[in-house]
């Protein structure tokens, strides 16, 4: 399984076909604000979030710029998911694009 990179203006439309966002930045970060909607994925809810989450359910994988969402998309693919994204330009690029999506707290 492998994952597809996709710009802030592809995310939509996916969202809006029941994607999951999962933001991987810090608790601080992300409780200041984060997409809407979106799950925080750590260490230590990862495995959970594995065996919770249907396989077929597409998976968007958000955190700062792009970057580090490659690696977290790339794992989420290799354990069976089979539509992983990683958010090109990250939670930064989307916040400056669609404030509207964005909301704080946990």
């Amino acid at each position: 399984m492998t994952f597809t990179c996709i710009d802030i203006s592809d995310a939509l439309p996916i969202i809006e076909n029941d994607a999951v966002v999962v933001d991987i930045r810090d608790l601080t970060s992300f409780q200041n604000s984060h997409m809407t909607n979106a799950i925080r994925l750590t260490n230590d809810n990862l495995q959970d979030f594995i065996d919770r989450t249907e396989k077929s359910q597409p998976v968007i994988v958000c955190c700062y710029h792009g970057n580090s969402s490659k690696g977290a998309a790339e794992y989420l693919a290799s354990q069976g998911f089979s539509y992983v994204y990683s958010l090109n330009g990250g939670f930064s690029q989307w916040s400056a694009m669609f404030p509207e999506q964005c909301e704080t707290g946990q």
